[in-house]
């Protein structure tokens, strides 16, 4: 075994530090205590800086810390950042940037990269000005802390995380040619268009070009940075086998390290904790739908669960509603099913009439106007899962067996309804279903079993994927992670699969169910974080040694 180069000082820079948006905070935000503990504040996370004057909830201002640095970084560097602590897990140290001030220079800054890397930003519409000004902003913010605190003899990393930090990789690379680079791309732009356009990206991927496709679907700006910065860092990255596919297709650039994403079980109760807080997710999802639906379900009701982000296709929420038509009519179906879609919409507000019962002790036999959603949407004719609850004619009636609960808004506590964060109410779950037929990593199954809920997902998903591997053969219900094949194609078979899970989990004994869960957690303690740092070792290293050669090559 080689002796890996260990970096000095880290910078990652991400859209989504101190800011919750998706998969990648989840990704940070676990893995920084285990960061903190082999590197304790030489990790500098940079995000952007929203709320400014405001308080942000997942940022701790702090005055003392890098005092010196960042008073050069303001007079002298005209540089507007906020220095704190992330409030997660290991407390690291976070940078926010205010980046507005590059908006006038926007079309210098996009000349000069088109010169240096040929990023085509004529073509940028939507987040990409956004996107763009904030990774430049980062990257100086890099470069005046290296010019400020640092010696040429530190070894120092900075990744990037997304197309959306590509630039400022780029400007480092440049400027401070003494940083190793690392990119880290979570789902190729291109990729997940070709998937969310309804096109068939699997059998087909080879046969894709990714410039072509990108032109086709008006990508182009986003594309290109991604690419350039894909072929220009020290260290590309990708985080699953499936996506490293896409990479080599679409971006004409294999991922030279895998990065798998991981997970800490920080988050989840120990002990009779753990009991406690299940129970009160319990009664809390049976509480809203008895009152919702008018309803009486009890503790015995198989409670199924899924949530991400609003993708109707890509994330399965499609498939997910048809299996649940199918399992209506399921004669080997053994319990009341009650599923919810925790997916956040264009979200109005919480539906007062459904707040008033919840504060109510009465129990109602009648349901509420629109028994399927506990918002209000500001499209409600024109939403993707009422639509489709619509055209499938489910009712929620007392009759069926099967109910559908959309819950459209983000479960941070403050949602009006459960006011319960996300983790609270997971824990509650009998089984979630995770059906993605475009999914890097997966994150959310990856949770769900975290938490000891037993989850169904795809071998299009990396999660799935690493699973089966894990297991030796595709994962089945007793494993604790069903991991359905799915295809361009079979999305029948898959409606099917699903309805035939739950209706099997359905009639399992306490004991059964017991051991299942147990299956599941230990999956997921595979996939700790302990486990999985050594890949971004592994990165670390290729990037240093890679920077070395090309600092040696230019001399």
């Amino acid at each position: 075994m080689k002796q890996l180069l260990k970096p000095d000082y880290i910078f990652e820079s991400s859209w989504e530090v101190c800011n919750k948006v998706g998969g990648i905070y989840t990704v940070l935000s676990t893995r920084a205590k285990t960061m903190q503990e082999a590197f304790p504040d030489k990790v500098f996370f940079i995000g952007p800086d929203f709320w400014k004057d405001k308080t942000n909830p997942l940022f701790t201002p702090d005055d003392d810390t890098l005092k010196a640095w960042k008073e050069h970084a303001e007079k002298r560097d005209g540089l507007k950042i906020r220095i704190g602590r992330w409030n997660i897990p290991g407390h690291p140290i976070a940078i926010l940037v205010d980046f507005s001030q590059y908006y006038e220079q926007k079309n210098d800054i996009y000349t000069q990269v088109w010169l240096d890397f040929q990023v085509d930003s004529l073509h940028a519409y939507g987040d990409y000005d956004e996107a763009s000004m904030f990774s430049y902003a980062a990257g100086k913010v890099v470069e005046s802390f290296y010019r400020f605190n640092l010696k040429k003899t530190d070894k120092v990393i900075y990744q990037a995380h997304e197309w959306m930090t590509g630039l400022g990789a780029l400007y480092i690379k440049k400027n401070v040619p003494e940083i190793a680079t690392i990119f880290t791309t979570h789902a190729t732009s291109i990729g997940r268009s070709i998937a969310g356009n309804g096109k068939p990206l699997y059998d087909y991927l080879f046969a894709y070009n990714g410039d072509q496709m990108a032109r086709e679907l008006n990508m182009e700006s986003k594309h290109s940075i991604e690419k350039q910065t894909a072929h220009n860092v020290d260290c590309f990255t990708t985080v699953s086998d499936i996506t490293n596919n896409e990479c080599k297709e679409l971006l004409d650039k294999p991922a030279d390290v895998i990065l798998k994403n991981g997970f800490e079980d920080d988050f989840v109760p120990k002990g009779d904790d753990f009991a406690v807080k299940r129970k009160e997710a319990r009664a809390a999802m049976l509480n809203l739908a008895n009152k919702l639906l008018g309803t009486d379900l009890d503790d015995d009701t198989l409670i199924v669960g899924t949530s991400g982000r609003y993708e109707f296709k890509n994330k399965g929420i499609n498939v997910y509603l048809e299996a649940l038509n199918r399992l209506t009519r399921d004669k080997n179906l053994k319990k009341e099913v009650l599923a919810f879609i925790n997916v956040p919409g264009w979200v109005g507000e919480a539906r007062e009439d459904l707040k008033e019962r919840m504060q109510s002790n009465e129990k109602f036999d009648t349901p509420l106007h629109v028994p399927f959603v506990t918002h209000w949407l500001h499209n409600m004719s024109h939403d993707q899962v009422l639509d489709m609850l619509k055209y499938l004619n489910m009712s929620n009636s007392v009759d069926t067996k099967v109910k559908v609960i959309f819950v459209p808004c983000y479960l941070d506590g403050n949602d009006g309804l459960f006011n319960m964060p996300y983790y609270d109410l997971m824990i509650g779950n009998d089984l979630t279903v995770y059906a993605s037929y475009y999914e890097p990593w997966g994150y959310t199954p990856l949770e769900s079993v975290a938490f000891h809920v037993p989850t169904i997902t795809t071998d299009l998903a990396g999660f799935g994927l690493w699973v089966n591997s894990e297991l030796g053969h595709y994962g089945n219900l007793a494993d604790g992670v069903k991991v359905i094949h799915r295809t361009d194609y079979n999305y029948s078979e898959v409606a099917d699969t699903i309805k035939d899970t739950i209706s099997e989990f359905s009639d399992l004994d306490v004991k059964e169910i017991e051991a299942i869960r147990k299956k599941a957690s230990n999956i997921a303690e595979k996939a700790l974080w302990k486990h999985f740092i050594r890949y971004y070792y592994e990165a670390y290293d290729v990037a240093l040694r890679n920077k070395e050669k090309r600092i040696s090559a230019d001399k």
